[in-house]
């Protein structure tokens, strides 16, 4: 039973309360939590509890089934589509409820009614960055939609009635932890988590950073430290791809070298939460005419946080419209990540940057007009937040909106050494849209035109779509509303005192990078910039350079392609970094300045074939030799932007070596002596070895100790009890398999475009969000030792197979 050790568990729990509640400001109510009648006890569950169940609903139209399997995978049959979204709310809030409803607080800005005062600022930020503008701005265009206002109304309908069959006794055991009952969910619910995503995939700018640095770099350095386009690109759209000219051409302002160039005296320190660059992806597709069976094979793993519960719960939904399976996102409807009987698509995050700031200057501080076009203008609305705090008094905050959107920032929420400006933030995700409809005709599509159709009516965060289909198609577009900017416009704090400054015009969406059936037979990505240097449009972002290139070189190289060569590829750990780095690390590495000790590790790194694994020494030593070189280059020239968190992308150092733009930084200015590289490579590697000697004295200078994958419960590290530590897994940064310390592939996922559909796919925690439940956890082990299961596309005639272990049924009322 998993009973057992779960009230093992949480009896230790228990004692890391007290230091838990110094964090989230309120002791929970010891005495009902460990009532043996309400407390957590209720929350242990037996292996072999059966969850089959008759239940009748209103809301229902039709009669359904729900099977699920040894691996708790619910496998939804409906003859009314929009039951099966109403039986999709009920699981996702069955297994995942306050997951779903945490996540969504975190998008309102409201966890300090929950958290208490130390989230107040968090809450601010959310507001302020117009996060429930941009949910209601989605949801009008949900709702204005037949399908989608369907859809959403019936899965908001089954998350109640989920909430409402709830006593305090079988709370979700971090409701009875953090003294709370869930609320009632709603739509706008649902597009607070589209956007909480938006926030996650597609806030990769560092405008104000940036701004910051040009105090201490001019233009022609900060395009070596920040670059938009590396020497070693090998881009989603290959170089030499010829594009038409651009169809928008935005117009450089006059000024802009003295307006828009000038220095800022500014820190920025007033965000709380940036989103993980570590966020991207992997995803290709290969021809037919590469494969062992004739037909296209789609692979699909996205790199997000590494959580318990986990960000995805896997499904299969049976209609007579539809047959699809994969992943969805407790708290919205649909598959996310899948396939269906006709095609299979997968996707990885753009990295391009879709928002701006925009300096504004108020009449007075009641910031109810600005200056603009030489008068003032009134501001479009002056919003009152009222945020609750847990403990504490209500806060009441005044956010100006003006056309650009809301000011993020001003005397009342400053940034440090510029507490009297004000800036406004420009964000796609503030634009109308319904991504909800673009994935709902994905699940549908039948074909690439059905698959181009749906994608279209994707804007925020934009994503690279691949694409496979039975008939043997296949494709890739990086779709998602994009501003048409001047070079380099946006990688700065913008003057909004007139029109010169703002967005002119969006990129025609047949431009977006694209192409189908190539005669390379095969499309990739993982998360490097879309398109060469050629591409007509500037492009700014957050790019990978070395993930993208392994891909590229394995598919070239691969024929036949089967199932098994893909799952192997998801599981590569060649570190391309560190084959570029190191022949010109050794090539400066003054070995007659080595003691014995160092040039055993020394030959530890000349012999290391770059395979980044789990039980080596050496990918350890390569990491902590490659970080102390950069702080040997960067760390005086860079201390004030390290003093900020901000520092060069991890591959520019390399890069800039070998385009020799980094060696006048080599020079430590805070010393008489003149450094040169050779100092600077053998004095770093020097730094690393005792860094590595201390490691093996303490826990152990292996890759895998190092690194220490875990996957932590979603309230953090205070609820170790409830997490995974010291995951034996390779892999790590520009790795393909990107699995870092909390961070990595969050869904893996192969499939094979053969009648029937064959897929292979695994996460790393289980469908079950209690972890009093056996199905809280139960993939991980499996995850780690590379293992996939074999999804099963469950037939309703197959009711009776073995692997059904319970079934629901959901009847009209």
């Amino acid at each position: 039973m998993r009973s057992l050790p779960f009230i093992l568990i949480s009896i230790l729990t228990v004692g890391l309360i007290v230091f838990l509640n110094k964090s989230w400001d309120k002791i929970p109510a010891l005495g009902k939590f460990l009532s043996p009648q309400h407390g957590f006890w209720r929350n242990a569950e037996a292996a072999d509890k059966d969850l089959s169940d008759d239940m009748r609903f209103p809301q229902l139209a039709a009669g359904s089934h729900v099977y699920f399997d040894e691996r708790l995978v619910p496998h939804i049959f409906s003859e009314v589509e929009t039951d099966a979204y109403f039986i999709e709310g009920y699981l996702h809030a069955k297994f995942r409820l306050w997951q779903m409803e945490m996540q969504t607080y975190a998008a309102a800005g409201r966890i300090s009614e929950v958290a208490g005062p130390r989230t107040l600022q968090f809450d601010r930020q959310q507001r302020r960055l117009g996060m429930v503008f941009a949910a209601k701005n989605l949801l009008r265009e949900v709702e204005a939609d037949p399908v989608t206002k369907k859809a959403c109304d019936q899965y908001t309908a089954g998350v109640n009635a989920f909430i409402g069959s709830l006593s305090d006794r079988d709370l979700p055991l971090e409701y009875k932890l953090l003294g709370y009952r869930p609320e009632k969910w709603t739509n706008l619910k649902v597009a607070l988590f589209i956007k909480q995503m938006a926030k996650t995939l597609a806030s990769s700018e560092n405008d104000l950073a940036m701004t910051y640095a040009k105090n201490f770099f001019n233009e022609a350095q900060l395009k070596i430290l920040f670059p938009q386009s590396a020497d070693s690109l090998d881009p989603i759209i290959p170089a030499g791809t010829v594009f038409g000219p651009a169809k928008v051409n935005p117009v450089k302002p006059a000024d802009a070298d003295s307006a828009y160039i000038n220095n800022y005296n500014i820190i920025p320190l007033g965000e709380t939460d940036k989103p993980d660059p570590a966020n991207g992806s992997n995803n290709w597709a290969v021809s037919g005419s590469r494969t062992k069976s004739g037909k296209p094979i789609l692979a699909n793993d996205p790199h997000l946080e590494l959580t318990l519960p986990s960000v995805w719960f896997e499904l299969q939904i049976k209609t007579p419209g539809m047959n699809v399976y994969g992943v969805s996102f407790p708290g919205c409807p649909g598959v996310t990540i899948g396939f269906n009987d006709h095609i299979a698509w997968g996707v990885t995050n753009s990295g391009r940057d879709v928002r701006d700031y925009y300096e504004v200057k108020f009449k007075d501080k009641f910031k109810s007009e600005y200056w603009f076009n030489n008068n003032w203008k009134k501001v479009d609305s002056l919003r009152i937040e009222e945020i609750r705090v847990k403990g504490g008094k209500t806060f009441y905050d005044t956010v100006a909106y003006i056309d650009q959107g809301p000011v993020m920032f001003d005397h009342n929420f400053a940034t440090a050494l510029s507490p009297q400006k004000s800036y406004a933030v420009r964000w796609m995700a503030h634009e109308t849209s319904n991504e909800m409809l673009a994935f709902n005709k994905l699940n549908h599509a039948k074909n690439y035109d059905e698959y181009l159709s749906a994608i279209k009516l994707f804007v925020c965060p934009a994503q690279n779509f691949a694409f496979a289909s039975k008939s043997g198609d296949i494709a890739i577009w990086q779709q998602g509303k994009f501003p048409a900017r001047w070079d380099r416009q946006g990688l700065y704090i913008m003057p909004y005192y007139n029109d010169h400054y703002k967005w002119q015009g969006f990129i025609p969406q047949e431009d977006n990078p694209h192409m189908i059936n190539p005669e390379r037979g095969f499309v990739s990505s993982a998360n490097q910039r879309s398109a060469a240097k050629d591409y007509p449009y500037f492009i700014p972002g957050e790019y990978d350079l070395y993930r993208g290139i392994r891909i590229n070189k394995r598919l070239a190289s691969m024929s036949p392609v089967t199932p098994q060569d893909m799952m192997n590829l998801q599981k590569d750990n060649f570190n391309t970094l560190a084959e570029t780095s190191i022949p010109l690390f050794l090539k400066y590495l003054q070995n007659e300045k080595l003691s014995a000790g160092e040039k055993a590790y020394a030959d530890t790194i000349v012999s290391w074939n770059y395979f980044s694994e789990a039980n080596l020494v050496a990918p350890t030593l390569f990491k902590i030799w490659y970080d102390s070189l950069e702080s040997f280059v960067w760390h005086d020239e860079l201390r004030p932007l390290s003093s900020i968190g901000f520092n060069p992308h991890e591959s520019t150092l390399i890069e800039a070596l070998l385009r020799d733009s980094a060696f006048s930084y080599i020079d430590d200015v805070n010393t008489k002596e003149k450094e040169s590289l050779i100092d600077a490579i053998t004095v770093s590697f020097k730094k690393a070895v005792g860094s590595l000697q201390q490691l093996a004295r303490n826990k152990g200078a292996a890759w895998g100790n190092y690194k220490n994958t875990t996957l932590y419960h979603l309230l953090g590290r205070e609820l170790i009890a409830f997490a995974r530590t010291g995951l034996q897994i390779g892999g790590g940064t520009h790795v393909i398999n990107a699995t870092q310390h909390n961070h990595g592939p969050s869904w893996k996922m192969v499939v094979e475009l053969t009648t029937p559909i064959q897929a292979w796919v695994i996460y790393p925690g289980g469908q079950s969000g209690n972890p009093g439940s056996r199905y809280y956890d139960n993939f991980v082990n499996d995850y780690v030792s590379g293992k996939y299961y074999r999804a099963w596309v469950m037939k309703e005639t197959e009711k009776d197979d073995h692997r059904v272990s319970s079934t629901l049924s959901f009847n009209k009322k």
